[in-house]
């Protein structure tokens, strides 16, 4: 083994440099800043190269992290990106925005025995923003160039890997999106300081530039049918994430001033991509997000920076209890925001129809649920208010009913497409689907990891097809 790992003795943890508080909560601009090489190759070091490697066992891509590390420790930066793009079509991406403390970093084992976890995140970052600058991000060039065409509902994480996937192997690939500009949540779910826009909108020429057709505002089911879409490709990848915003069930939800999540962080992206947006923002308010999740971390977040007078995340569990990540609410904390958990909404007061105040129940946590989870319960005459004249509900989504695209899918009593759990195919025959779709809302690198596990099989299914027309040809 290189003498330069298992330097995590003698090396403490350090993380790229973090812009203070007061500085970032007045732009959008990234949060962190790059590694330079000798940072990089110093934390990369501190990998223990150990027999069992838990960060890549808890990474859903699988990514061969000791690996990479070890190649970036010995300077070997090129063939350090090779092996991380090997497994990940968007490496810097997932480098910015996964829970890297709910999966490779949380299971590093230097972190079990205390010296604190490698930044397997900001090394990943850093080696593909590094192949970026020196020229090392090949274009898509496939041996062959095949007949068979597929067409891609969705040009979020799990298409735009699908895509990719199936244009390597010469596939004709069109992918078909409702929104002006690819990427999906990517361009409009996630905000700047976690995700610059420009990161994804060089991964999307590229795809482009490499054959990949993008038919954009086109939202199938009402633009195109599904079945014509089924009559124009060979097979057919559903990937379209589930947007559908779980509502608030108290009195008052309904009030002028009570929003969905996504509206409110998709108008934030619109504007910072130049876009001239109508809505009102956050500046001047009184603002409280409902939910504890990642993407109540970025509403809070957004808020600050839109100059809200003040911004209150109620959570209905405490923060051991809370689903988003931790790295994310402490960079909420430090930039203002106010947390109260144990907190659920019992009532939203308004003055003339506009929201005015959020009453909350204070909870108890109880016994745990099947889930695993603790249940909780409100606490008898526990009850307070919190000022708000922008209500953000941030409660998680479900899938939009897939009915509507196609009376003949099959769905999950979640309302999600019921999927063959090793192919993705569907119940029709070449249709398949990958990412939040199938799986429900989760992270950005499950639906990359679904998306290129569909890929691999819908190219089986068209190299068959190939086949049965070739063999018909000869005969």
């Amino acid at each position: 083994m290189s003498s330069k790992m298992l330097q995590f003795v003698d090396t403490e943890r350090d993380m790229p440099k973090k812009r203070e508080s007061q500085e970032r909560k007045d732009d959008f601009l990234e949060i962190y800043g790059d590694y330079i090489d000798v940072k990089a190759e110093e934390q990369a070091s501190r990998c223990s190269q150990c027999g069992v490697p838990f960060c890549q066992n808890h990474c859903p891509l699988q990514n061969n992290i000791p690996d990479w590390l070890k190649l970036t420790a010995e300077g070997r930066v090129e063939e350090a990106y090779r092996v991380s793009a090997a497994t990940n079509n968007m490496p810097e991406i997932c480098g910015r925005i996964c829970p890297q403390d709910r999966l490779c970093e949380g299971s590093c084992v230097i972190e079990q025995s205390g010296h604190g976890t490698v930044t397997i995140g900001s090394v990943e970052r850093y080696l593909t923003d590094t192949a970026w600058k020196k020229g090392w991000v090949e274009p898509i060039a496939p041996r062959r160039e095949r007949a068979g065409s597929v067409g891609i509902i969705g040009a979020g994480p799990a298409g735009l890997a699908a895509a990719e996937e199936l244009r390597l192997q010469g596939w004709q690939v069109t992918v078909y999106d409702r929104h002006d500009r690819a990427g999906g949540l990517l361009i409009y779910g996630i905000p700047n300081f976690k995700l610059d826009k420009e990161i994804v909108q060089r991964r999307i020429k590229r795809l482009e530039d490499g054959g990949i057709e993008f038919v954009l505002n086109c939202d199938v089911g009402a633009d195109i049918t599904f079945a014509k879409l089924r009559e124009k490709h060979q097979a057919v990848l559903i990937a379209t994430g589930v947007y559908k915003a779980r509502d608030l069930d108290c009195p008052g939800s309904g009030a002028d001033g009570v929003t969905a999540a996504l509206p409110f962080l998709i108008d934030s992206n619109r504007r910072g991509l130049g876009d001239t947006v109508k809505s009102e923002t956050a500046e001047g308010k009184d603002v409280v997000v409902i939910g504890g999740g990642d993407t109540a971390m970025d509403c809070v977040r957004t808020a600050v920076r839109q100059g809200a007078k003040s911004v209150t995340c109620l959570y209905r569990r405490d923060h051991a209890n809370m689903p988003g990540s931790r790295r994310e609410t402490a960079n909420a904390q430090e930039e203002g925001v106010t947390f109260e958990w144990l907190a659920a909404p019992k009532s939203i007061h308004d003055d003339g129809g506009k929201a005015s105040a959020v009453r909350a129940d204070k909870m108890r946590l109880g016994k745990k649920e099947a889930s695993g989870r603790q249940s909780v319960e409100a606490i008898p005459d526990g009850d307070f208010d919190v000022k708000a004249d922008l209500v953000i509900k941030a409660l998680g989504f479900s899938p939009e009913n897939m009915k509507d695209l196609s009376p003949e899918l099959t769905v999950t009593r979640w309302g999600t497409l019921r999927v063959n759990p090793l192919t993705f195919e569907t119940n029709l025959p070449g249709v398949y689907a990958a990412g939040d779709i199938a799986r429900g809302a989760s992270l950005v690198v499950w639906a990359i990891r679904e998306g290129r596990d569909a890929a691999a099989h819908m190219h089986g299914y068209l190299r068959a097809l190939e086949k049965a027309d070739q063999k018909v040809a000869a005969e």
